[in-house]
């Protein structure tokens, strides 16, 4: 591999990372430019969306090199994130070659934030939070703890399937019927509360907030891509709430 490509890959590779866990569209073009001038690569093009990286190098030379890679929309990461990151300014400050920043990009692209057992507890207390502050009483908060729960554990099984949109149907309908069984068996529930905390982990507004800074930064397709999947996913619960409301209803819950 000459020098040249293997800086592009190397840059691709770093803006990979960056997109896939949900790093900015300017942060991914200025990561992959200054690891293209730290290796003094002259002449070059990146141009980045939110499901996708295009580079050239040498456009107008014999040698002249392209890369393009398609990034699926993923879950933000901030620990890759960081990484990244602190692997582009040392690369920057010339204290990384190529081959070793190629390695710690490697490292970093298996980084997790936490323990799952961390994860399933705050999607709990983040079901229980959010019941409350929607005007749930605390009984209503420590229902919906273990609904929160439960649906992050589904959300681990159901990430295997790679499956974009499902999971939201079929999150929300969980959660709907979760809460309509403890309404019906305990009865001192506010179905509605309960059932509003335990989705609420499950709504998009990280994508919401980025498409809308994508259209303030100008990245106006960017922006339609990550305003189209987040109306999307929220169609999904809807869906999914209102699959359950109807099989409460018919199992003589009080809706």
């Amino acid at each position: 591999m000459t020098q040249d490509r293997q800086v592009l890959e190397l840059a691709g590779h770093a803006g990979q990372i960056l997109l896939e866990n949900g790093a900015e569209i300017y942060r991914v073009q200025e990561t992959m430019t200054h690891i293209l001038d730290a290796f003094h690569i002259g002449e070059f093009n990146v141009y980045v969306i939110s499901n996708g990286i295009f580079a050239t190098v040498n456009e107008h030379r014999d040698d002249a090199l392209s890369l393009v890679r398609h990034v699926p929309l993923g879950s933000v990461n901030l620990s890759r994130i960081d990484a990244v990151n602190d692997i582009s300014r040392r690369i920057c400050e010339g204290r990384l070659g190529a081959e070793e920043a190629e390695r710690e990009l490697l490292e970093a692209e298996r980084l997790t934030p936490e323990r799952p057992v961390v994860h399933v507890l705050a999607c709990g207390l983040g079901a229980a939070g959010f019941c409350c502050l929607f005007g749930g009483s605390l009984l209503d908060g420590v229902a919906a703890f273990p609904i929160g729960m439960v649906l992050q554990l589904y959300l681990f099984a159901s990430a295997r399937r790679n499956a974009h949109f499902m999971p939201f149907i079929w999150g929300s309908l969980l959660v709907t019927l979760l809460s309509g069984a403890a309404s019906m068996l305990l009865g001192c529930f506010d179905f509605g509360r309960v059932v509003i905390g335990g989705i609420i982990p499950l709504v998009p507004g990280v994508s919401f907030t980025t498409s809308i800074r994508e259209f303030f930064n100008g990245d106006y397709l960017s922006g339609v891509i990550h305003m189209i999947a987040a109306l999307l996913t929220a169609m999904c619960i809807a869906l999914g709430v209102c699959g359950g409301v109807a099989l409460v209803r018919l199992m003589g819950g009080a809706v």
